[in-house]
Parts: structure tokens; C-alpha cells; sequence
């Protein structure tokens, strides 16, 4: 085939009208190339086939605990959905700030997450004056994982057998009456707050380092009652080791069935779950938390895993990333009134 030039047996005008379609068309091809490469440098390598290697799942408390356990349980099933080995690793301190400030401080990948619970989200932004991450700014919810009561226990050779008897006995001799918690500013602590401030008693905090330490005392008598989790109360309330008074939730639970709640006894506001669920750093992509998000949800479907659950007096969690975050603001607003009003200080 011939090429088309210019030649002088062209006239001019059909020369022009030549360079001009050929400029034409690379003009477009051009505009067509930017084009998609721009489309291309839209779409984040990695998201399709995520994941594509381990996943490093950090807990913010010790081994062998709550947080812990779950936290295990889930991951194990969680590495078989997404077909990558998840590594669990504790980083312990500073009542769950050291894990958390590790997350909020992880590259937002999607390969580093982990469990973030009651105190790192919704406490202890209002206890410490110098947190070194912000929950809402530094932190992503993926996804609720279950969250659970407490029960005002007491030693069985208490005279206190009814939450009238120990706001009477409050009243009668303000500022006599001891509570044990696991430290400063956690559930056991906060719970008590709320109800002193609720009651309109007056009671004091006796801390301790662990909560076992804590329950330790009150089955030897040297505290006069604690709010403990109910998973960790039932074995000795079963036992006759300690006597339930009531119990945090909105309704009575299936496995304690005679212990009213502290909304029968006239305190509605003594609601009080503990809850945990997973998390990752602050622009963790959102197809990412979806995906994550979608895979937990079914484990908790799992009937095994909610008969688990359930049996520690706890509910599933499930839902999505929004109604988590929907928890934790609320959950911010209600403790920070009541740490501001205890004047509760950190250690």
C-alpha cells in the first residue's frame, strides 16, 4: 500500500485537511491513554486477592483471658474463611491502651488488626489525660463481636441479700462500705461508679491488679461486694461461693434466672454491658473492612460459636461496621459523664 504524503501534484488544501485528521487522531489516542491510566491508577493493587499473606491480629490484654479466648476462637475460624494463617499476639499494658495504640499506629493494610474492647474505645480516651490515640480518629470498627453483663456479688455470709440492703446500709454509714474492682477505670470500677452515682451512695473502691486478685478478697471477706463479669462469677455462684445480687442486663439471664436486674430493683440506668469486637487502623481501605466484616459475620452464625457465647451469659454481636461505631460513640458519651462526675484519676 502506498503512503499518503503531501507530494506536489497535492493541492495545498488537501494537504491541510490531511494533517489536521492526523493530528486529530493522536489527539485522541493520547486523551484515550491518560484516560486509562488514570482508571487503572484508581483501582488499589492487592484489594481483589486480599488477603495474600498472614495477618497479624493483636490483643490488647494477657493470655488465657476473656478477650484472649475470643479472640483465638474467632481468628482460628476467621484464617480458614480467608485461607491465610492469622498470628495472634498479645501486647499487654496500660489497661489496653499498648495493644490499641499499636493497631491505631499500624500501616492501614488490612494485615495488621485486632480486638478492641470496653476501656481502649469508650473509657479510656476520658481517664487519660495522655492517650497517644484517638478511638474515633486513629480507629476503624469492623465489626461487633459480643458483648455481655455484670453481677453485683457478694461473700455468702453477707447480710446483704437484696440491692435495698446495701443502699440502706450506705445511707446508714456513708463512705463504710468497699468495693473490689480489677483496676482503676475498668468494668468493675465503672459499674460500681454508676450505681453509686445512681443510688446516691457512697462507697469506697478498694483496686486491685487483676480481677482474679479482686475476687480472691471477696471470697475471703476483706471486701464487701464487687461487680464482676458474669462469665467469671457464675462458677463460684454456682458453687455456693458467692451470693449474686443482681445483674447488669436489660432482662434477666437464662442461666441466672432468680437474680433480678437493677432495672426491677428501680435503677434503670444500671444497665451495663461489657463488649468487644474487632478493629483496625484509620484508613484501613473500605473493601477491606468489608470483607472482613462479611466473614465474621458468618462465624457468628456458627452454632457452635454462639452456643459458646451464649453459655458465658453473653450475646452475639454480628452487625456492621456503622452500628459498631454507633455503640462505641454512645458508649464514649455515657462513661465519660460518669468518670467526670466520680472524678475517677488513673493510677
Amino acid at each position: 500500500m502506498k503512503s499518503f504524503f503531501c507530494t506536489p501534484t497535492l493541492t495545498i488544501d488537501v494537504c491541510k485537511v490531511y494533517v489536521k485528521t492526523v493530528i486529530a487522531a493522536c489527539v485522541f489516542l493520547v486523551s484515550t491513554l491518560s484516560l486509562s491510566q488514570s482508571v487503572v491508577s484508581t483501582v488499589k493493587p492487592g484489594l481483589s486477592n486480599y488477603p495474600s499473606k498472614p495477618i497479624n491480629f493483636i490483643v490488647p490484654y494477657g493470655a488465657g483471658g476473656g478477650a484472649d479466648s475470643r479472640s483465638r476462637q474467632i481468628a482460628n475460624l476467621l484464617s480458614i474463611e480467608l485461607g491465610q494463617p492469622i498470628i495472634v499476639e498479645n501486647k499487654v499494658g496500660a489497661g489496653g491502651n499498648i495493644g490499641t495504640e499499636f493497631i491505631a499506629h499500624s500501616s492501614p493494610d488490612g494485615y495488621t488488626i485486632g480486638m478492641g474492647n470496653f476501656a481502649p474505645l469508650a473509657v479510656n480516651k476520658a481517664l487519660f489525660a495522655n492517650l497517644r490515640y484517638d478511638p474515633e480518629k486513629d480507629l476503624i470498627p469492623i465489626v461487633l463481636i459480643d458483648k455481655g453483663p455484670l453481677v453485683l456479688t457478694v461473700n455468702p455470709k453477707s447480710k446483704f441479700k437484696s440491692i435495698a440492703d446495701i443502699v440502706a446500709a450506705a445511707k446508714e454509714k456513708p463512705g463504710t462500705l468497699t468495693f473490689a474492682s480489677g483496676g482503676i477505670g475498668g468494668t468493675h470500677q465503672l459499674s460500681a461508679e454508676l450505681f453509686k452515682q445512681t443510688a446516691g451512695i457512697d462507697m469506697i473502691h478498694i483496686p486491685y491488679k487483676s480481677g482474679a486478685a479482686a475476687t480472691s478478697d471477696l471470697l475471703g471477706g476483706s471486701v464487701d461486694l464487687m461487680f464482676e463479669q458474669m462469665y467469671s462469677a457464675k462458677p463460684n455462684i454456682d458453687a455456693g461461693k458467692l451470693r449474686a445480687i443482681a445483674i447488669t442486663s436489660k432482662n434477666r439471664s437464662p442461666l441466672l434466672k432468680d437474680i433480678p436486674t437493677f432495672t426491677e430493683a428501680g435503677y434503670p440506668q444500671v444497665v451495663i454491658l461489657n463488649w468487644q469486637g474487632f478493629i483496625a487502623p484509620k484508613g484501613t481501605p473500605p473493601e477491606i473492612i468489608s470483607k472482613l466484616n462479611s466473614a465474621v459475620n458468618k462465624i457468628l452464625k456458627n452454632d457452635k460459636v454462639r452456643d459458646l457465647i451464649l453459655s458465658q451469659s453473653n450475646e452475639v454481636g454480628g452487625g456492621t461496621p456503622e452500628e459498631f461505631a454507633t455503640l462505641i460513640k454512645s458508649e464514649s458519651l455515657k462513661w465519660a459523664e460518669v468518670i467526670k462526675k466520680g472524678d475517677i484519676k488513673p493510677d
